[in-house]
C-alpha cells in the first residue's frame, strides 16, 4: 500500500504539509470577500474558497490544529481515517472517513471552525487519500499548530489523544 502513496504523491506533486501528510493545493477562488464583510476572526480580505489534496501514510498523522474557518475532508482512496475533533464545548467526538457507510464511514466530513482537530490512518500499513476544502478560503494566518502541553491544560480529559496527535 505504500508503493499506492509514493505514486499518488509522485502523480498529484504532492509536498510534505507542516500539520503531517502529503497535500498540494487543486483550487483558489478568483474572487474574495472584504476584511469588513467577514466575521471579526479574520484579518483581511479572504478568497471564497479554497480545496487541496491531502495525502497521510499510516505511520503518520495530522496534528491537532485549528483553523478560523470550516473545513470539508472528502475522501478519495486507501484505508478509512478518523478525525479527532474537540469541540468548542470540549467534547471529543470521532468521525470517520472512507467508503463504507454500513460500518460508519462517510465521503464528506465537516469540520466547524475553531475547533481543533487532528487525524490518523485506520490502517498502519496503508494511506488514504483525501480532499480538504475551506470556505472562506484557507490562510496560513488562519492556521494554528496545537501546543501539547497548552492543549493539554486545556482539556486534561482527552491526554491520551491529544499525546497521539502532537508532535
Amino acid at each position: 500500500m505504500q508503493d499506492k502513496a509514493a505514486y499518488w504523491i509522485d502523480r498529484l506533486q504532492l509536498a510534505p504539509h507542516p500539520e503531517g501528510g502529503w497535500f498540494a493545493q487543486t483550487y483558489r477562488s478568483a474572487e474574495s470577500v472584504r476584511d469588513g464583510q467577514l466575521p471579526r476572526r479574520f484579518e483581511g480580505d479572504r478568497v471564497f474558497s479554497t480545496a487541496i489534496y491531502y495525502l497521510l501514510e499510516g505511520g503518520d498523522f495530522s496534528a491537532f490544529h485549528r483553523i478560523k474557518s470550516d473545513e470539508i475532508w472528502h475522501f478519495y482512496a486507501g484505508s478509512p481515517v478518523t478525525l479527532y475533533v474537540i469541540e468548542k464545548s470540549g467534547r471529543l467526538v470521532q468521525k470517520k472517513l472512507g467508503r463504507e457507510p454500513d460500518k460508519g464511514e462517510l465521503f464528506q466530513v465537516v469540520v466547524e471552525a475553531g475547533c481543533w482537530f487532528g487525524a490518523a490512518v485506520d490502517d498502519p500499513a496503508s494511506y488514504a487519500l483525501m480532499g480538504c476544502t475551506v470556505a472562506p478560503g484557507f490562510e496560513y494566518a488562519d492556521f494554528q499548530l496545537a501546543d501539547r502541553s497548552r492543549l493539554l491544560q486545556e482539556y486534561p480529559q482527552h491526554r491520551k489523544i491529544i499525546e497521539k496527535l502532537t508532535r
